[in-house]
């Protein structure tokens, strides 16, 4: 099903169709045609939308669709819609939306509903306790198996995962992990205790989500049980929410990596200052910085007036040590995310990019010597000084690449601060310097 048919059958007013064709579509392409509608539509078809569906498709709205729809329901209707969704999506709702939203929400709970709710509010942005959801199965570890399974039955429907389950003591700590396939394949009269899984992998409501994240990817985990600080079991992180992290990460190295600040909102969506906004401070420190390849030039500018012919060569020069610098960083961020580098690597990854920019530089200082002294007829002193210069930048281009992230990491700051732009200019710097010094030693030019 697709819009056009969807505008269709709002312009025909055939809503027997229209609520029939919608009843076979999944909840997320539903949220995705949303999103297209306007005002008057988006609140037409959601009406026409079973509960349960409705709640669902809800739960897949942007921010600002939800905001929108919340507006135009009644304080019923969107009670009705809330009480469909699970834990989690619920708090994620709350927390984008206006303070007079949430207090019209609010009214409507329960007191312990609202007391949970704003327990969960008051999580830090990033972290766990944000994150989790409170719908999972708990089973003491004294049950036996036939009574584990009854629980399981009578509580299933209002959770979000039954596939693992958690086994606490009369406290509520956490002491391990029970699959719902162990249960399953063990007799009625066996403990839980007998068959979990004892020293769970667990996190803490206050640690961060990309720690968290990486725990999902180190053991490929489905969900992870949440605990406070005396270990007990407050909630669990499902991997649906951690995907959602993963891409907010991912979305924030690549724009720090690119000289931008992150934002949370889609680029069509953000307003032209605002984004000039987080452009300009970056672009203001990169360009005050690039002026020291301009002392570096007219350090040197005698040398120039002496052999025009090195001025041809700067962009190219400084072109691929930028590239060589942009290639290490990329690589070590990427290790350093992935925690297969650590800070405690330095001196390896020195050594390999060391290595791997000798082999690169030879390589292309030999081309780049048979291209300017055969094919351009440059004579032999600015060729070899240009080929050599290439050899130094690349090595020094790698060095300065993998080692800045790690610096970043070290100072706990994020290491894709540290990517292209930043190296670009230290090596630009670094390029210049060390192009007129071999000409000054080469050539035998004066300063």
């Amino acid at each position: 099903m697709n819009l056009e048919l969807i505008m269709q059958l709002i312009e025909q007013k055939n809503y027997p169709k229209l609520k029939q064709e919608l009843e076979n579509v999944r909840p997320v392409d539903i949220a995705h045609i949303f999103e297209e509608l306007n005002e008057r539509d988006t609140l037409l078809v959601f009406r026409l939308l079973p509960k349960g569906i409705a709640a669902e498709v809800f739960s897949y709205l942007s921010t600002e669709k939800q905001a929108e729809l919340s507006t135009l329901v009644d304080e019923k209707e969107l009670s009705d819609i809330l009480d469909e969704l699970f834990f989690d999506d619920k708090i994620d709702y709350l927390e984008e939306m206006p303070a007079n939203v949430v207090k019209k929400i609010l009214k409507n709970t329960s007191e312990m509903e609202r007391k949970l709710i704003n327990q969960f509010l008051m999580y830090p942005d990033y972290s766990a306790g944000s994150l989790m959801t409170i719908e999972f199965v708990d089973l003491k570890k004294e049950m036996y198996v036939k009574d584990a399974f009854a629980r399981i039955r009578g509580i299933a429907p209002d959770k979000e995962t039954i596939y693992t389950c958690y086994a606490i003591d009369e406290e509520r700590h956490l002491e391990g992990t029970v699959t719902l396939r162990s249960i399953v394949l063990s007799d009625d009269n066996v403990k839980i205790e007998d068959i979990m899984q004892k020293d769970p992998i667990y996190v803490n409501t206050h640690d961060d989500q990309e720690y968290v994240a990486d725990i999902f990817k180190k053991y490929d985990l489905l969900a992870v049980p949440v605990v406070d600080n005396e270990k007990r079991l407050v909630g669990i992180i499902t991997i649906d929410d951690v995907v959602d992290v993963m891409e907010e990460e991912a979305t924030e190295d690549f724009y720090r990596m690119a000289a931008v600040q992150p934002s949370e909102e889609s680029y069509l969506d953000t307003g032209v200052l605002t984004l000039a906004r987080k452009r300009i401070v970056w672009l203001l420190v990169l360009m005050i910085s690039s002026t020291l390849t301009g002392f570096v030039i007219q350090r040197y500018e005698l040398a120039l007036k002496s052999v025009v012919a090195l001025a041809t060569f700067i962009p190219m020069l400084m072109d691929t040590g930028g590239n060589a610098g942009s290639q290490a960083s990329t690589v070590v961020i990427r290790g350093l995310v992935l925690g297969e580098i650590s800070v405690r690597d330095v001196l390896k990854v020195v050594w390999k990019e060391a290595r791997i920019a000798f082999i690169a530089g030879v390589l292309l200082a030999i081309i780049n010597f048979i291209r300017v002294y055969t094919i351009q007829g440059y004579s032999l002193p600015v060729s070899l000084t240009v080929s050599v210069t290439i050899v130094l930048t690349v090595v020094v281009a790698k060095i300065v690449g993998g080692i800045l992230p790690i610096i970043a990491q070290k100072l706990r700051l994020d290491p894709a601060m540290m990517a292209s732009p930043l190296i670009t200019t230290i090596v630009d710097t670094t390029t210049l310097t060390i192009y007129f010094a071999l000409a000054v030693w080469i050539i035998g030019i004066t300063v």
